[in-house]
């Protein structure tokens, strides 16, 4: 007996997938600025130096509360998401983070660029959770939504990799772009640089359609209204947390130890003798092996997702391997050898951002459609951007208590220990992950 043949995409169908990883990429995009100009911008707007408690502090509140704040209305994002549509929440969260982003590097005091990079968090945040719930809703075909899920937040890592490039492009380049508050530096222009992107996403998404699924519902009078309290009836409740927590470990990883490998990069033997533009710009390489690992690790998602039939098997495939290399390549690698590192900062990126895209294509399949939203908002933002961001503040005050040669061996060792527990408590968690009911989305 022959497998039905799934449906051909229509045109509408690639146009939104288009659109879609558009989208991923350019959330990644305004999200991968802070490990790239964190340094540069507080050393500016405060004067403190590297390794110094307070230049310590700033970091762990810039990577910290922007989140904290993206994280709560990216909550509030996502019951709107359930409430008004998806179509409608993703045009105006794009218009928000992209003109943040820009504003940011117009900033003349630390407070002025941690309230606009925080409202460049909450429309990412909210763009992200819409987005998901959208895609998911436009593919009846489970294969067809699984590829779709799978392969357009592969695209998120080509916003890293642009990004990446956008900063070396900025630190070599400075010179010869106009003067922002009397000097060249590069992560103003980088900033900046995050209007870019959108404008073709503000141009085309109002003209999409609405979710069918939703919009049946919404026109029949039978979408039931969302409420955060039916994410803890015993139906949803151990979905809830347990997707939450483990949300919030994988984005622990990512803040807590990936994030802060440009501010350890300079402090390689190899690199530390460079000028400083040069040591900018290895930095900027070494991120850059991190995103081109995320790619892989998104696209490697992607394909496993078809074959691989349970979730809990799919996401452990990346937590075991990874928790060897997260731990080794901060551990070790860090303090030793630039080659080392980078390759070390790929597998890195696979495993982790890998893990990532996981929950796009796990989330929608857990939640009933008027709750779908606001299951994928507590989860991403509760746990990912509110509690996983965190660990990037316990990494920043860590480094004040652990031992160390030098602030970045300092760094790098209070990074792997932050890496080893996220990467351990997430394994723990997989085993009590519910695997999803069939391959249709609850309704």
């Amino acid at each position: 007996m022959s497998t039905p043949t799934a449906p051909r995409l229509t045109p509408l169908q690639w146009l939104i997938c288009a659109i879609a990883a558009l989208g991923f990429a350019f959330d990644i995009y305004e999200i991968l600025m802070a490990p790239l100009v964190v340094g540069p911008a507080i050393g500016e707007l405060t004067g403190n130096k590297p390794g110094m408690p307070d230049f310590n502090f700033w970091v762990g509140m810039f990577f910290w509360v922007p989140a904290i704040f993206g994280g709560a209305f990216g909550l509030l994002g996502g019951y709107l998401t359930d409430r008004f549509g998806r179509r409608r929440v993703l045009v105006w969260s794009i218009l928000l983070y992209a003109f943040s982003a820009a504003a940011a590097g117009f900033s003349t005091n630390i407070y002025m660029l941690l309230v606009l990079r925080s409202t460049t968090y909450i429309g990412v945040f909210v763009e992200f959770v819409a987005a998901v719930a959208w895609i998911a809703e436009i593919f009846p075909d489970a294969k067809q939504r699984e590829k779709a899920l799978g392969y357009t937040q592969a695209f998120s890592s080509i916003g890293g990799v642009m990004v990446t490039a956008a900063y070396a492009i900025a630190v070599t380049y400075a010179q010869s772009f106009p003067a922002i508050a009397g000097s060249h530096a590069p992560w103003r222009y980088t900033l900046i640089s995050g209007v870019i992107p959108a404008l073709p996403l503000i141009l085309i998404r109002p003209f999409l359609p609405e979710s069918p699924a939703w919009q049946q519902k919404k026109a029949a009078g039978t979408l039931r209204r969302p409420s955060l309290a039916q994410l803890f009836t015993p139906e949803l409740r151990r979905t809830t947390i347990v997707t939450t927590l483990m949300f919030a470990f994988a984005y622990g990883a990512a803040f807590g130890a990936i994030q802060q490998m440009p501010r350890i990069v300079p402090g390689l033997a190899e690199v530390r003798v460079l000028p400083p533009q040069q040591q900018q710009q290895t930095a900027s390489l070494v991120q850059a092996y991190q995103e081109f690992g995320g790619l892989a690790g998104r696209f490697l998602l992607a394909v496993l997702a078809l074959y691989i039939v349970s979730r809990r098997k799919l996401i452990r495939t990346f937590q075991i391997p990874g928790l060897v290399v997260m731990v080794f390549v901060f551990y070790y690698a860090a303090t030793h050898s630039l080659e080392m590192t980078k390759w070390g900062m790929f597998f890195a990126g696979v495993f982790t951002v890998g893990q990532l895209s996981f929950w796009g294509n796990y989330l929608p399949r857990v939640f009933p459609t008027h709750l779908r939203g606001t299951g994928e908002g507590f989860a991403a933002n509760i746990g990912g951007r509110m509690l996983g961001t965190g660990f990037a503040f316990v990494t920043t005050q860590l480094v004040n208590v652990v031992p160390g040669a030098t602030p970045t061996a300092r760094l790098a060792l209070a990074a792997s220990m932050v890496a080893g527990f996220v990467y351990t408590a997430g394994l723990i968690c997989s085993f009590f992950l519910p695997e999803p009911v069939g391959d249709s989305l609850p309704e």
